[in-house]
């Protein structure tokens, strides 16, 4: 063999590769998790050379709005979407989602139940979960201290209210509490909405009535306005998971109340009071046995307009199986691997030592009932949310009301007339 022959040969060879290389375009939130997802790229690639990642991430209120109208509209912009379970079960219904199937290898049944069942849709399972989460409170036992406090083991938000003013020392700069203000229908809405359950209120009664005109919405959102009025942080319209993390973080808050997955961030080396936290169980109202129910998942799905589906469930496998779980744990500890989708995760020695918060984790997750969002009968499913298609726009815009209040735009009567009002005006034009 000559060789131009050779030449000719390796020539012929690398044009195969290019010409059977694929490209995939992966829209994603900038959440921690993601993000590492992202840096370890190279990971994938050097195992699948035939397949170019593209990432496009986005902060989450925007990563919403565009897969939302992408997809809709069947754009093809993206072949793999970050999405909830809240869209999951919706567009696969549509028929907008491609059905995902798994070698044994893979390990379906693992999947943590209440996860699973929130991604499937007549038996086919439409969407990988990323990571999942409840949501508990997170607290500083040195401030807790510091006061003469001791965190009871099931806390009222009675008694979180009066420690979070206890705890505040603006000249210190420390917030006695941080929560979610900045709006949208997953960000401000999944805290207040998750309050409100615990407080007793719904969002509609059974006839689809919206119920923001009942005692127990002026109740929780009054109390959450005075709370964050009283201790906490400025701007806290502004502020969502991510600028709370940070100020977490940083050692500005005392108490955070969000998702479980935040355990790991406050837990890490990026944390300067790693050492100083501790956790318990979302809050309820004194006299309500209702601890928020919240419950959510990250989930990485095929959009059907995808053209190159198979390049989107090689990475889709990869990013969601068990191996994935053992090559984060590698490179960045095990305190850092995603949570709450797989029953494995949460019998492995090294992962409960980690960073002491996958106990109560598992047990937020277990505890929340998403078919009872509420302890008042209600015609929707959804922890801190309510799973129609209606609810982005409806959640939004109510966003939008509360977040005013806490930037002192709007009282909470005000705003609570107009969450009535246009609530009812969306629903009827809906047809409920």
């Amino acid at each position: 063999m000559t060789k131009l022959t050779l030449m000719l040969g390796a020539s012929a060879l690398a044009f195969a590769a290019v010409a059977n290389a694929q490209a995939i375009t992966i829209a994603t939130v900038n959440n921690s998790d993601m993000i590492r997802m992202q840096g370890l790229t190279s990971e994938f690639s050097a195992a699948h050379p035939d397949i170019t990642v593209n990432w496009v991430t986005l902060e989450e209120n925007i990563l919403r709005e565009r897969v939302t109208t992408d997809i809709a509209t069947g754009g093809g912009q993206y072949d793999i979407l970050t999405i909830g379970n809240y869209e999951v079960p919706i567009w696969g219904k549509q028929g907008w989602l491609v059905p995902l199937e798994f070698d044994a290898a893979y390990e379906v049944d693992d999947m943590l139940p209440a996860i699973r069942g929130g991604l499937t849709v007549d038996g086919k399972l439409y969407a990988a979960p990323f990571y999942g989460e409840s949501a508990f409170l997170m607290y500083r036992t040195d401030l807790f201290e510091k006061a003469g406090l001791t965190m009871p083991a099931e806390p009222t938000w009675e008694f979180i209210g009066d420690a979070a003013r206890k705890i505040t020392d603006r000249s210190a700069g420390i917030n006695g509490i941080c929560l979610r203000g900045k709006a949208g229908w997953g960000e401000n809405m999944a805290l207040i909405g998750s309050l409100a359950n615990s407080f007793g209120a719904r969002w509609f009664d059974e006839k689809w009535t919206p119920q923001f005109d009942q005692p127990e919405w002026k109740a929780s959102l009054q109390f959450y306005a005075d709370l964050m009025k009283d201790a906490g942080p400025q701007g806290a319209s502004s502020n969502g998971f991510n600028e709370n993390l940070t100020l977490f973080q940083q050692g500005k808050c005392g108490i955070w109340i969000d998702a479980t997955s935040a355990g790991s961030s406050v837990s890490n080396k990026d944390s300067t009071v790693a050492d100083k936290v501790a956790y318990t169980i979302f809050p309820n109202k004194e006299g309500v046995d209702n601890h928020g129910n919240w419950l959510w998942s990250w989930n990485l799905a095929i959009p059907t307009s995808s053209k190159n589906a198979e390049a989107a469930k090689t990475f889709i496998t990869w990013a969601t199986d068990k191996a994935y779980t053992e090559l984060v744990a590698a490179k960045e500890g095990w305190v850092n691997v995603p949570p709450g989708t797989r029953t494995s995760l949460y019998e492995n020695q090294n992962y409960l030592e980690a960073g002491g918060f996958a106990d109560e984790t598992k047990a937020a997750m277990d505890a929340a009932d998403i078919t009872k969002p509420t302890v008042q009968p209600v015609p929707y499913t959804g922890g801190q949310f309510v799973a129609i298609p209606e609810f982005q726009s409806i959640g939004t815009t109510v966003g939008q009301l509360f977040s005013a209040v806490l930037a002192g735009q709007s009282s909470v009567d005000d705003a609570l007339a107009q969450a009535q009002s246009v609530t009812e005006r969306e629903m009827r034009r809906a047809g409920y």
